[in-house]
């Protein structure tokens, strides 16, 4: 068997559809969309119509709450930092959680050197927060609460309904950071009513280097100054010239999303195999709600650097991608009260529509025979096993 991919929450292969839907755009039609004096600018510019159009409807939103950019962690730096000037005024005071992705936990340590004052929630051993800390911890100076709709590295869902009732009663800002879930479950923001969420086409086939912002339309618009300034595209709010063939992409993998039957069975499937074939396992955050295609597993005394390099045909995560080559344990997983040796003994599987039960077969094996050489080794282990520790 050839290489066995299961690190999706880092990203994604581009589905055959989408890179179709992106080519003409790269040469045939490679007009610049915001040239509408001429065919090809004008077609340019009703293809990013159109896929603005496509995300609006996953979404059951007006297309002109839609805005294009690079990806999630420029979103999250234009809305926090955004945030943070535009609403001094009313205050200073921010809260997010200690499992964020660290795009938005370095974000909130930039602003808390201008002033800011920052609130990072706990969660517990299950990876979940406690919807009352939230509530207590609003006050009257509070301008924004920022909390993922799903967590990058275990896969747990927060309660985003509650979260953002919560924030209405309160008349706080809400921004969802959205990244793993849009595209894996639905989300229908007519009935969420969350103020602004952002994502990442990479994170459900589409194409690298492009994403979205969803702001909402309020009778007292949403403030959020221009992260990058100097000309009219996206209603003034973000200048530069479209990427419309990555544009594209985006509002047709928006379009394909939402087949996760499949996936949540090979997820299901793996892991019941993990449990009967694995010795000394457990799955993080197995009790909480999880995305259809992330399972982290602690594996008693197996490091997962050193497992890795055991199953080089595999890719495989011990952590979120952006912090690779950090030698420091997850921050995910030491919020969830995990020792830094059972973060360091945790690796991430997380699947796509692309997996096979074949593949699931495999990995199992060749993992297992990775363990148990691993722990032949292991003086550790031995120690374990008799006892003694």
């Amino acid at each position: 068997m050839g290489f066995i991919y299961l690190d999706n929450n880092a990203t994604t292969r581009v589905d055959n559809q989408v890179l179709e839907s992106m080519l003409p755009y790269l040469q045939d039609q490679y007009g610049n969309a915001s040239s509408v004096q001429h065919r090809l600018g004008r077609q340019a510019n009703q293809a990013i119509e159109v896929a603005r159009n496509q995300v609006a409807s996953y979404l059951n939103v007006h297309p002109k709450e839609i805005f294009f950019n690079s990806g999630a962690s420029e979103a999250i730096h234009t809305v926090i930092k955004g945030v943070f000037k535009a609403y001094a005024r009313k205050g200073n005071h921010i809260i997010t959680c200690k499992t964020e992705h660290k795009a938005v936990l370095s974000t909130c340590e930039a602003i808390e050197r201008e002033g800011a004052q920052v609130t990072y929630l706990a969660v517990d051993q299950a990876g979940q927060i406690d919807l009352n800390d939230l509530k207590n911890s609003i006050r009257e100076d509070t301008i924004l609460v920022s909390l993922m709709a799903a967590n990058n590295e275990t896969g747990v869902i927060f309660p985003i309904q509650e979260i953002a009732n919560i924030c209405v009663a309160h008349n706080v800002l809400f921004f969802c950071d959205s990244t793993q879930w849009i595209g894996k479950l639905p989300l229908n923001l007519k009935e969420v009513p969350i103020d602004i969420l952002c994502f990442s086409a990479h994170k459900f086939h589409g194409p690298k280097g492009i994403g979205g912002l969803f702001i909402r339309r309020k009778t007292k618009p949403i403030q959020i100054p221009a992260l990058i300034s100097g000309g009219n595209q996206e209603q003034g709010f973000r200048a530069g010239t479209y990427a419309t063939h990555e544009i594209v992409g985006l509002g047709k993998a928006i379009s394909l999303a939402l087949n996760n039957e499949k996936i949540e069975a090979l997820r299901n499937y793996f892991e019941m195999q993990a449990k009967l074939h694995w010795e000394e396992i457990s799955i993080h955050s197995e009790s909480s709600l999880r995305i259809p295609n992330t399972s982290n597993i602690h594996i008693k005394y197996v490091r997962a650097n050193e497992l890795m390099t055991q199953v080089s045909n595999m890719a495989l995560a011990s952590g979120s991608a952006c912090v690779t080559g950090s030698r420091d344990p997850s921050h995910v997983l030491k919020a969830m009260k995990l020792s830094d040796e059972e973060a360091f003994c945790s690796i991430r599987f997380s699947f796509s529509k692309y997996n096979t039960l074949s593949e699931i077969d495999e990995v199992i094996l060749q993992i297992k025979e990775a363990i148990t050489s691993i722990r032949q080794k292991s003086p550790i282990w031995e120690l374990y096993k008799e006892g003694l520790i």
